[in-house]
């Protein structure tokens, strides 16, 4: 059905297409956590090497390898469930795959697929890192297939067109925990394991294109405290990485509470979305399109959006703009909610 308040146009979806969403997310779930138990458990490689006549078992983890002790039988015993687990997790992940294979047709005959595949693609990669959710949010035009997943159906097309991917950094996130390959690489090395083309716009630039001009934008809060010449400006140590650009107004997203959920992409594969709380978002879209220096085109699609948004709010995801939830957001912020209702 079509809902009019607010001038909002969302197609709910069909019965038969929530139950093909509701086993796509539980297959997805399962393969997500087959996947994180690979790289968090199995990761690496374990070996018996040889010192003084004695053979001593090493786990290596990307450049770091240590010694887990001589041999023995508790020793051995752990070599063995190391080969034997990761050889089922491998198996359970290939026979997932497979299924997540053939419900990719079928989520696109019922029209399930709504995130670019690009997109989708650069989010999966994101995860797989472990900096998705933690690192990185998912912001601007792109939340909107979150969001419509959430309510469970579709908004009209002409807000969720878009040619970039806005990705919000918490930099209050240390680097510490991350992947040697992740921090080598950075955001951009990740970007071109997926395209080649991709590339900065400029040195120590916040914005990375690819061949087809699709762009992928680094942002974060404005905070005099990450100004500072120690500060970091790049999530990883790779120098030429896409530079994080200081937006004033993304502190009250990066303070708000957060939004998971798993949509479907162009390709029929399910992704998995981080995004603000959709209250959130609206309120910070109203302030932008009220802001002086915003063109006016893109000012009358930002409160589109926001009241698009907001109702699905009000009409789908029971969420109030009055909830506790949202007082990490300044007042005058929160009260531009009234020019959503």
């Amino acid at each position: 059905m079509s809902e009019s308040g607010n001038d909002l146009r969302f197609v709910e979806l069909r019965a038969e297409q929530r139950r093909q969403l509701v086993d796509l997310r539980q297959v997805h779930e399962a393969h997500r956590t087959v996947e994180q138990r690979l790289g968090q458990d199995f990761s690496g490689s374990m070996r018996w090497l040889t010192r003084r006549g004695r053979d001593y078992l090493h786990r290596k983890r990307g450049n770091r390898e240590r010694s887990l002790g001589p041999r023995s039988p508790e020793t051995e015993a752990i070599y063995e469930a190391f080969l034997t687990g990761r050889e089922a997790a491998r198996a359970d992940l290939k026979r997932l795959e497979a299924r997540l294979d053939q419900m990719a047709p079928v989520n696109r005959a019922l029209e399930l697929g709504r995130v670019p595949t690009l997109t989708a693609r650069i989010l999966r990669r994101l995860d797989r890192e472990g900096l998705l959710g933690t690192h990185l949010l998912l912001v601007g035009t792109n939340a909107l297939f979150a969001y419509e997943a959430r309510a469970g159906g579709h908004l009209e097309s002409d807000l969720l067109a878009t040619g970039d991917a806005d990705l919000l950094w918490d930099a209050r996130q240390g680097i510490e925990l991350l992947d040697d390959a992740v921090r080598a690489e950075g955001i951009l090395g990740l970007l071109q394991k997926l395209d080649r083309s991709f590339q900065l716009r400029g040195p120590r630039d916040f914005r990375a294109f690819n061949a087809d001009g699709f762009f992928v934008d680094l942002i974060r809060e404005e905070d005099e405290r990450l100004a500072a010449p120690h500060s970091r400006r790049t999530i990883g140590d790779r120098g030429d990485d896409l530079h994080g650009a200081p937006i004033e107004g993304l502190q009250w997203l990066i303070n708000a509470p957060r939004l998971d959920v798993v949509a479907v992409a162009d390709d029929g594969h399910p992704v998995r979305i981080v995004t603000v709380d959709p209250r959130a978002f609206a309120l910070h879209k109203v302030w932008v399109s009220q802001r002086p220096s915003r063109d006016p085109v893109k000012s009358s699609r930002d409160l589109a959006q926001a009241r698009a948004v907001a109702a699905l709010c009000d009409h789908y995801l029971q969420l109030s703009f009055d909830d506790p939830a949202l007082e990490a957001l300044p007042d005058r912020i929160r009260a531009l909610g009234d020019a959503l209702r």
